[in-house]
C-alpha cells in the first residue's frame, strides 16, 4: 500500500474510533495527521462556514482559516504537540469562510496516538 493509501486508512480508522467524541462533544473538534489527512466534526465545519465536515477535510490549506498574524501560533502549538508530546492552548483569530466573520477562538491542541502514528486533536471554543 502506498503512503497516501496508508494515511487514508489511518484517518478513516481514527475517525471511526473517535466518532462518539466527534459527534457528542459540545466543542468544535478536528483531528489532524497532515494537510491531506484530517477529519472534523459538524460543529467545527459549522463554526467556520463549511458545508460539511468533508468539505473542510477536502481543503488542502487548513491554516487558511486562521488569520495570517496568528498562523505561527498554531504552527508552534502543533509542533509542540506532534514533535515534543506537549499539549497546549492558545487564543487565535479564525475566519468563517461563508460570512467573513472573524472569530476569537481558544484552541487546545494535544497529541494522540493511533496505530503507532502521532496525530493531533484540536478543540476549539469561541471566547
Amino acid at each position: 500500500m502506498s503512503e497516501q493509501g496508508h494515511h487514508e486508512e489511518l484517518i478513516k480508522g481514527i475517525a471511526e474510533q473517535m466518532k462518539i467524541l466527534l459527534k457528542e462533544s459540545e466543542q468544535a473538534i478536528y483531528i489532524y495527521l497532515d494537510d491531506s489527512h484530517k477529519v472534523c466534526n459538524k460543529k467545527f465545519a459549522d463554526l467556520l462556514g463549511y458545508k460539511s465536515p468533508k468539505a473542510w477535510a477536502d481543503s488542502e490549506a487548513p491554516l487558511s482559516d486562521v488569520v495570517e498574524d496568528d498562523q505561527q501560533k498554531v504552527i508552534d502549538a502543533y509542533s509542540n504537540a506532534s514533535e515534543k508530546g506537549v499539549a497546549g492552548s492558545t487564543n487565535v483569530k479564525m475566519k468563517n469562510i461563508k460570512t467573513g466573520e472573524i472569530l476569537n477562538i481558544n484552541l487546545i491542541i494535544s497529541p494522540i496516538i493511533y496505530e503507532g502514528h502521532i496525530f493531533t486533536i484540536h478543540f476549539l471554543s469561541k471566547v
